[in-house]
């Protein structure tokens, strides 16, 4: 009973209410309450302690610490960004790539020339080409016919439909019959509109079928040489440093350049080459054309010099 009584003597009382600008300091705009201080207060603490934070993150900091996330993050616009990763593809899941690579485009390829051969059956491609590339024959007798001569009039038939191989038919069958099918000249418009239409469609898939079939051969000419290099390759080097070795070039260099294990290449007492050490595994394409293009410089000189020219 007493705690309703004192809720009820509650709402009889004044209410409370804060202090507000006097009227001489209205030109600093509203009074600040101690809600608005508060906030204001602990945004400028939250910085205080960020910065005093920064600034013992500095004097602590060792110029000489190593993270191995360093090796994979970048600065860029002052902001650490890790480094897109390039995946490392072996010879294996080349050789299977490019195997499916082959595999999808001929399926793309077998896909075209299915729909290829159905629209060829539902088109009777006779007005596809326009006028007809064979050719009708007319003999006659004496020069006159000819420069008189009217297609139309011989074939009695109307000049409209002298282009046409089929369906041509004469003016006395045009008289007595009735034209049959559609004659409303909307309808025949949009037929003809979508049989060009077609017509256009499968002159598309016809050339796609053939860009298709070039890219796949390509891909497998490409396979084909990736493996062939591969296989070959040993034989290369070991012929490229036997014929090194027998124009007296001193290898040394070469095998000192390389990390594997080395392959001697040693020939019976009194041939006219020397034995030599080299390794056939582990040596770079660029270091293989330099060597090359120093050869050919040095044989040009040598036949300039002898011939002369220089």
């Amino acid at each position: 009973m007493a705690a309703a009584f004192r809720k009820a003597a509650k709402s009889r009382q004044r209410e409370h209410r804060e202090r507000s600008q006097p009227g001489f300091r209205k030109h600093l705009g509203l009074l600040e309450k101690k809600k608005d201080y508060k906030l204001r207060a602990d945004d400028y603490r939250k910085k205080q302690e960020y910065l005093r934070a920064l600034r013992k993150k500095a004097l602590e900091k060792n110029p000489d610490e190593f993270y191995y996330k360093m090796t994979r993050v970048k600065l860029q616009d002052g902001v650490h960004v890790i480094k897109e990763t390039k995946e490392e593809v072996t010879p294996e899941q080349l050789k299977l790539m490019k195997t499916q690579d082959v595999k999808y485009i001929e399926m793309k390829r077998v896909a075209e020339a299915k729909k290829i051969e159905r629209l060829k059956s539902e088109l009777h491609l006779l007005d596809f080409q326009g006028k007809q590339q064979n050719k009708h024959v007319f003999f006659f007798d004496t020069k006159k016919e000819v420069e008189q001569f009217d297609i139309a009039t011989h074939l009695r038939t109307a000049p409209e439909l002298v282009d046409r191989v089929f369906n041509r038919p004469t003016i006395e069958t045009l008289q007595k019959e009735k034209v049959k099918g559609v004659t409303q000249q909307t309808r025949l418009k949009r037929i003809a509109k979508e049989r060009q239409k077609q017509y256009n469609c499968l002159t598309q898939r016809i050339e796609r079928e053939k860009k298709l079939f070039v890219i796949a051969q390509k891909i497998q000419t490409r396979k084909d040489l990736l493996v062939r290099r591969e296989s070959l390759r040993p034989f290369l080097l070991f012929y490229f440093f036997f014929f090194l070795s027998c124009k007296g070039f001193n290898l040394d260099w070469i095998s000192a350049v390389c990390k594997s294990t080395p392959v001697k290449m040693s020939a019976p007492q009194g041939q006219w080459f020397e034995p030599v050490s080299v390794t056939l595994t582990v040596l770079k394409c660029s270091l293989i054309k330099k060597v090359i293009r120093g050869l050919l410089v040095s044989a040009l000189e040598q036949q300039r010099v002898g011939s002369g020219s220089i």
